[in-house]
């Protein structure tokens, strides 16, 4: 199998509905989008914010990224991958779709993700948490944090909004104790010829039900490969959530300023 070239692509909105102007908010005196770009750069050399606004452009700028303009109209964070790939040359064997908000991914969730296309038969590769046994099944039945099933070869079977499998015989409080749940973490990375047959695709009837994009893929007939990371991070979706990541950034200063890592937890 001949060495991949990777690509990481960060996907920045101007227009959060929960937050506009959520990437150039300042953590720790830093731009959102420069944590996250410099924690991406850990790892990968070749990393390119996908924008679509000008106030973007000069704050990625202003820290010596690279960026790439993209249209303001794009339905998701997949389509705004595939135009900054082309854009930028389109040379890559694989583009991994790193959130634009979440300033502590770690160098170990990029390297499991990176690390699913040893395997050739990779279309798509994503990250799954395991899910701690002593926490409570409320936490597990949360709808915003859908769980993934996985077949012998860690190939994804399904994705769900509820609790998948059912674990019978058992009472509901008693399931994170008897079974072994996985969490799914949002980042993707796609072969080239995949990303572009994807965007192609339309929606599939799961996808609605679910309101999961990656279904669709599955539904077509991809081969989802599931990383494992045991790091927990923040993202920052809404003010409050800024506010706890400065706390967050307080209390692990050494490890952002000093190039380390989270350790698993």
């Amino acid at each position: 199998m001949k060495e991949l070239k990777f690509i990481g692509i960060i996907p920045a909105r101007y227009a959060s509905t929960r937050f506009p102007g959520k990437p150039l908010a300042k953590l720790g005196g830093k731009y959102v989008i420069q944590r996250v770009y410099e924690q991406v750069s850990k790892v990968l050399t070749n990393v390119v914010v996908a924008l679509d606004d000008e106030r973007i452009a000069d704050a990625v700028s202003s820290f010596g990224g690279k960026w790439v303009m993209t249209r303001t109209d794009h339905k998701c964070g997949t389509d705004r991958c595939l135009e900054a790939y082309l854009k930028n040359g389109g040379e890559e064997d694989v583009i991994i779709n790193i959130q634009g908000d979440e300033p502590f991914i770690q160098p170990s969730q990029l390297e499991a993700i990176m690390a699913c296309f040893r395997d050739e038969a990779t279309d798509i590769a994503t990250l799954v948490k395991p899910f701690e046994q002593s926490r409570p099944y409320a936490e597990l039945a949360n709808p915003n944090s859908p769980k993934v099933v996985v077949d012998a070869n860690w190939n994804a079977k399904y994705f769900s909004r509820s609790v998948i499998p059912y674990v019978r015989n058992h009472e509901k409080e008693e399931w994170p104790a008897c079974h072994q749940f996985y969490t799914h973490l949002g980042m993707y990375a796609y072969k080239a010829d995949v990303l572009k047959r994807i965007t192609t695709i339309p929606q599939s009837a799961l996808e609605v039900a679910e309101s999961l994009e990656q279904l669709r893929w599955l539904e077509n007939g991809f081969t989802i490969k599931v990383g494992v990371t045991t790091v927990e991070t923040i993202g920052i979706d809404t003010p409050q959530d800024l506010q706890n990541a400065e706390e967050f950034l307080k209390a692990h200063q050494s490890l952002f300023y000093y190039g380390q890592s989270l350790k698993a937890t």
